[in-house]
């Protein structure tokens, strides 16, 4: 198995609270995952673990946490193999000094900046990679535009591509469609199954279940800081395993590609 995440028997602690509890999970590179949960769950707290801002808080012999084999990591020097999106990182670059465009977002994805600075040299390889990147996705019209006036949406696309610049194996998503209307959050959606094609795997961090595209084939449920439910597409993800760690009876419906669940 090519291991993206190894944990074994990993917990978090914060101000005397468990809110990661005994983790175990193994998770290959080459697999599209959704890791699905209510608020609270554990959800923002194992993403915060891969980037490095959290290690366990048990680190004895039978605790195990990799990413890609590594024990300790820095997630800037991983992002050949890693890309990752958060809502944090948005919010990093609106509340910038600098006024960044949208290609200088794409750009500092070489340098693992929030913007591009005077020390940094940029050849004219990155340039044509970025331009390439900002193609694929489709917003070629909006790289001059400064990323503190685009919506939302369009400045999530610009960060995926910041992203993507390092063609890493692994692209997690933390709560993709968040503050998205309806018309941004179908361009996205689009964009997700789009990057599968370009070769790219997908790990997908959500509560809602509408971020959920077709070709997710492996759910992980995050429920109370454990893993709740862990299996195949067929297996975890039905209206019965949904209430259970929703704790509300919901009726899933798969539509045109399209996921939707109703309250009964």
């Amino acid at each position: 198995m090519n291991s993206f995440i190894e944990f074994k028997k990993v917990s978090v602690i914060r101000s005397a609270r468990k809110i990661l509890d005994d983790i175990n999970l193994e998770i290959d590179s080459d697999e599209n995952v959704a890791i699905i949960g209510p608020n609270g769950s554990g959800k923002s707290v194992f993403i915060k673990l891969l980037t490095g801002k959290f290690y366990p808080s048990y680190t004895g012999d039978n605790t195990v946490c990799r990413l890609f084999g590594f024990e300790r990591w820095n997630i800037h020097n991983l992002r050949s193999m890693l890309g990752i999106v958060t809502n944090e990182l948005q919010y990093d670059f609106h509340n910038s000094r600098s006024r960044i465009t949208g290609f200088d977002t794409v750009l500092s994805g070489f340098f693992s900046s929030i913007g591009i600075f005077s020390n940094h040299v940029v050849t004219k390889e990155m340039t044509k990679k970025a331009k390439d990147i900002i193609g694929f996705l489709g917003v070629d019209a909006l790289e001059d535009k400064k990323l503190e006036i685009m919506s939302s949406g369009e400045a999530r696309i610009f960060l995926i591509a910041r992203a993507l610049v390092n063609n890493p194996k692994v692209l997690i998503l933390d709560e993709p469609s968040n503050s998205l209307d309806v018309a941004s959050f179908i361009k996205l959606y689009n964009i997700m199954r789009k990057i599968l094609s370009y070769g790219t795997k997908i790990i997908l961090v959500t509560h809602l279940v509408s971020d959920i595209i077709p070709e997710m084939n492996r759910f992980i449920f995050f429920k109370d800081g454990k893993v709740f439910a862990d299996g195949k597409r067929a297996e975890i993800f039905n209206s019965d395993k949904l209430s259970s760690l929703f704790e509300l009876k919901v009726k899933l419906h798969e539509s045109n590609d399209l996921c939707s669940i109703t309250i009964l």
